[in-house]
């Protein structure tokens, strides 16, 4: 089997530093899972995009930017706020791998544990290129545009992901459980 990273997030949206960071995981794996997290969590501010617009966002991006999709899997995990046993999800619910990428203190530590080599990843300008940053500009009119892949941000109009944005910020929703942000990035 070739080397095999794991790349996992809730690229609630995908931007341009996760992209970077696909790059970069991929000069050192063969082939890269890139798992959404979170899969269950949609419409609200914290997570707004559905699983599978977040998977069309990453598709798109790797497309665009000429990536070999033969070496790029992807995959949903939801989370089960269960610490203990969120590894074994997340293993059984993808392809076998080497190597887990994450910066997300108790992501690393949970793999860890389970005998997994984890490495963290540069950030890539993370102050400018984060998705909070993304969603908060959205929210006050700001540039957002300029941290996501272009096809991302057609994809957000198209999924009239401004308008879900605003209207969750104008509502009472009630946000879903917070577990520690175990997924990260």
């Amino acid at each position: 089997m070739n080397r095999r990273g794991l790349f996992i997030g809730r690229f609630q949206p995908f931007h341009i530093g996760h992209l970077k960071a696909v790059y970069w995981i991929l000069d050192r794996v063969d082939e890269l899972i890139i798992a959404v997290g979170s899969a269950q969590y949609s419409h609200t501010l914290q997570n707004p995009f559905t699983a599978g617009e977040r998977l069309e966002m990453i598709r798109a991006s790797l497309i665009y930017d000429g990536i070999d999709l033969s070496r790029i899997i992807t995959v949903t995990i939801p989370d089960i706020h269960v610490h203990s046993l969120w590894v074994k999800l997340v293993v059984s619910l993808s392809p076998r791998f080497h190597i887990v990428y994450s910066n997300e203190p108790l992501t690393r530590r949970l793999f860890e544990e389970e005998g997994f080599n984890v490495e963290g990843i540069p950030f890539f300008d993370r102050e400018v290129y984060s998705a909070t940053e993304v969603r908060r500009r959205i929210l006050e009119d700001g540039d957002w545009r300029s941290l996501v892949p272009s096809v991302v941000a057609r994809l957000i109009d198209e999924f009239k992901g401004v308008e879900r944005i605003k209207n969750l910020a104008r509502t009472d929703r009630v946000e879903e459980p917070k577990p520690g942000n175990m997924l990260g990035i």
